[in-house]
């Protein structure tokens, strides 16, 4: 959903050169004529400082997802992030210390 934010589909082509191809790189967007401008405002920091109600909820949906994989069944979006550092630490000086 970030990458179709910062690089609206009918704003940009995905190209790559032989050469780039060749070497393994991916395709990179370039705006096309007469949105430059537009595009070069699309970054993570304008978007996370606009902080739209979709981005939002994606973190949420993350969160919960994390939480699940984790088996964190009291996990709720409350849950402090002391709490869940301290969730993890122990998670990980546990699994460390069976090597």
């Amino acid at each position: 959903m970030r990458e179709n934010w910062l690089n609206l589909p009918e704003w940009v082509d995905w190209v790559i050169t032989p050469e780039e191809e060749k070497a393994g790189f991916p395709k990179r967007p370039v705006a096309q004529p007469g949105f430059e401008a537009e595009l070069k405002k699309r970054t993570l920091t304008n978007l996370y400082n606009t902080h739209p109600a979709w981005l939002d909820m994606v973190h949420k949906a993350l969160d919960q997802a994390v939480a699940t994989a984790y088996d964190w069944d009291d996990y709720t979006p409350e849950t402090s992030d002391e709490e869940i550092l301290k969730r993890l630490l122990a998670l990980n000086l546990k699994r460390s210390s069976s090597l």
